[in-house]
């Protein structure tokens, strides 16, 4: 079955740094397109990067020019580099693939930025 585990999040102050990863099993990673969602307290989710199959890339505004989407196909994880970390990205960050009808999501991993 589809599964998506998320890993390195962390408590980290403003300014720093942190890599998120998201190994995925059960359907054919390099097909697809995979996307970083995060989920603030008392917020709706949001996107924040995705990448296509073809590595093509794609921001939030808000995070363009500090956060890094890439993929490895042969190790089925995709990766969110995150630096210059802010107090408002403090958030539970979960990877999402769609495949056909339906959304396959992470259990999250919590990123939280001291100020």
């Amino acid at each position: 079955q589809v599964r998506l585990v998320e890993s390195g999040g962390g408590l980290v102050q403003a300014g720093g740094s942190l890599r998120l990863s998201c190994a995925a099993s059960g359907f054919t990673f390099s097909n697809y397109l995979m996307s970083w969602y995060r989920q603030a307290p008392g917020k709706q989710r949001e996107l924040v990067a995705t990448i296509t199959s073809g590595s093509n890339t794609n921001y939030a505004e808000s995070v363009k020019g500090r956060f890094t989407i890439s993929r490895d196909n042969a190790k089925n994880t995709v990766y969110l580099q995150m630096i210059n970390l802010k107090p408002e990205d403090t958030a539970v960050y979960l990877c999402k693939v769609a495949l056909g009808l339906y959304n396959y999501w992470g259990q999250g991993t919590r990123v939280t930025v001291s100020s």
